[in-house]
């Protein structure tokens, strides 16, 4: 297999992504295939059309081509509505993580990571069109606080807990990608994968181990900057619903499996996103089947 961590010395801008793409290989196959297509996306508007350059491109395409082939089933890769909501709940969950520890006063080379690597996925979200203004103000936060955070403890400095004013973000992000993405300058203990397991709240992660002592599901919103609206769990398509929602019953008496679960929130996300294209008939029949599948456990 093709060695894709580094990129050629001509394509940096693409670095953080194929960087965070091979830290995500076993743990979230999703993350890893969506942080490279958005590599050669973006690789391809560079004007440096060197024949390394040509050949690096040639071989990650041909591996995504394989890779969606390969997991057809995996509907993260193959429904770009599933993998949007997939790719946003992950960086969301890692996003409110460093929050939390932040707003603590937990500073380390975890959090720092953590706020760097949301940003950046964040980034990826762009594959699909237009972000929403939730995504665009957590990913530019989270990339300042990365940065913010880093100098400080650069410099010997205690860094204030909790939200701040962004100033200067911008200008000092090249020096945290060469940090974090290209040299060895990695934490021990990278942060909790979300697709493993979720954020865990009030203080219970002990970073300097690579297992989290006790867990909750995240509620999203719940530690994050205001603009984060307050919800129900979020659950990433990846995870695995059947070790979290046994079989329940509904006001009606029927049975309602996982998988039920699973798909009620699949034709919700199809809705949303018809929404978004003000597509209404589309967005009525899906919202139609979740409620039939959650209120007679038929899948129309």
């Amino acid at each position: 297999m093709a060695n894709f961590k580094l990129a050629p010395p001509g394509l940096k801008a693409i670095q953080p992504y194929l960087k965070i793409a091979e830290e995500h290989e076993k743990r979230d196959p999703s993350i890893t295939y969506w942080c490279r297509f958005y590599a050669v996306q973006n690789g391809l508007k560079i004007n440096d059309k060197s024949p390394e350059n040509t050949n690096f491109f040639i071989k990650l395409m041909d591996w995504l081509e394989n890779e969606k082939k390969s997991r057809r089933e995996d509907e993260t890769i193959s429904n770009e509505v599933v993998a949007q909501a997939h790719i946003e709940n992950y960086a969301l969950k890692l996003f409110l993580w460093a929050d939390n520890e932040d707003r603590a006063g937990r500073f380390n080379k975890n959090v720092v990571k953590a706020f760097y690597t949301a940003g950046f996925i964040y980034d990826v979200v762009n594959t699909f069109g237009e972000p929403s203004e939730e995504v665009l103000h957590h990913r530019k936060y989270a990339k300042w606080k990365s940065t913010y955070i880093h100098n400080c403890l650069k410099n010997g400095e205690t860094p204030i807990p909790g939200p701040m004013a962004m100033e200067g973000a911008e200008d000092e992000e090249d020096e945290l990608t060469r940090l974090l993405s290209v040299s060895g300058n990695q934490p021990a203990n990278n942060p909790p994968p979300p697709s493993q397991a979720p954020y865990p709240t009030g203080g219970l992660f002990n970073m300097s181990t690579s297992q989290p002592e006790a867990f909750n599901l995240p509620v999203p919103g719940a530690h994050a900057p205001p603009s984060t609206p307050n919800g129900t769990n979020q659950l990433s398509p990846s995870t695995s619903i059947a070790n979290i929602c046994p079989e329940q019953e509904n006001k009606g008496g029927v049975r309602l499996t996982p998988e039920d679960f699973h798909k009620a929130q699949k034709y919700c996300k199809f809705a949303g996103s018809a929404l978004t294209y003000e597509d209404a008939p589309t967005a009525i029949e899906n919202l139609q089947k979740a409620l039939r599948l959650l209120t007679t456990g038929q899948d129309s």
